[in-house]
């Protein structure tokens, strides 16, 4: 069986790290801030959002949640955006996905200062990771966090290693194919139009699987020895458990997968906690690059 790569683990060692890092910042007058904007009543965003702001205040952030109801004007979301970018209490600025339809929600990432987009989805900071400019970008933080488990297993120098990204999302599959090219992995993005996917997942030393469709990637799809990335995150029927009920798998079949994989992400467990987590280090870069102090790393 493949070793279980626990990101509960990882991403309390990852808050932990940041705690030490906020506290040593008070020393120079400096509180990182986090504004998380979230417009409507998603109830799965309502979780999320809970989360992140409870973990900021246990790093010893200053946490701001501004809640807009659905009917907020996209003129509205605009300037309060462009408030949180000029108040120099706010380190990083989240606005929660989904917008309601009726906001552009392409203009309001935008609308984020580079410098406060702890998302990493400005157009600053995708071309910054995209031309191998990783030092000085905001990274999208669910890439990030799996690059960071990546990490923990093979180092940060992935030459000689192959790596197939099965997935081309903008928030996920890019920036993960561009931290691999940047650590010296030879890469590969893989998507639903690949020819004869099974066969290529079966070239990868490390294989990422971003494609949002439950255990796709099947065992037989795995090389024997590889690391396994499950990013997906997907609720199924489990008529076992009771009519009604689901359960949360991702978009490997994990059984099948563990028993080929040398190592592999469990969902949940996985890279869900990371992200989180590397949101809270973004923050802390962010705080950091503002208050002209170096940041020496997690």
């Amino acid at each position: 069986m493949a070793e279980i790569i626990d990101g509960k683990i990882v991403a309390a060692e990852v808050v932990e790290g940041v705690k030490k890092s906020a506290a040593a910042l008070a020393a120079h007058g400096v509180k990182p801030g986090l504004a998380v904007v979230i417009v409507g009543e998603d109830p799965a965003s309502q979780v999320y959002v809970a989360n992140k702001s409870r973990t900021a205040k246990e790093c010893g952030f200053l946490s701001v949640q501004h809640t807009l109801a659905a009917e907020t004007s996209e003129a509205d979301v605009v300037a309060l955006v462009e408030k949180l970018n000029v108040d120099p209490s706010i380190h990083g600025i989240l606005v929660q996905l989904p917008l309601p339809a009726h906001i552009d929600a392409g203009k309001i990432i935008q609308t984020i200062a580079p410098d406060k987009d702890v998302d990493g989805f400005h157009f600053i900071n995708v071309g910054k990771l995209a031309t191998g400019e990783v030092d000085t970008a905001l990274v999208p933080c669910t890439p990030f966090g799996s690059m960071l488990l990546i990490e923990r297993k093979h180092g940060k120098d992935l030459s000689g290693l192959s790596a197939v990204v099965v997935g081309r999302s903008n928030i996920v599959g890019k920036p993960m194919a561009h931290l691999l090219l940047a650590a010296n992995a030879t890469v590969t993005i893989a998507h639903s139009r690949t020819k004869d996917l099974p066969a290529l997942c079966r070239t990868a030393d490390i294989l990422v699987a971003a494609v949002g469709r439950p255990e796709m990637v099947k065992g037989d799809w795995v090389k024997p020895g590889a690391t396994v990335i499950d990013v997906g995150i997907n609720r199924i029927p489990a008529p076992d458990k009771g009519d009604g009920k689901s359960r949360l798998v991702g978009d490997v079949e994990f059984a099948s997968a563990a028993k080929v994989a040398g190592a592999i992400t469990p969902v949940p467990g996985g890279v869900g906690p990371m992200t989180i987590a590397m949101l809270m280090a973004n923050t802390l870069v962010s705080a950091h690059r503002h208050a002209g102090l170096e940041y020496k790393g997690l």
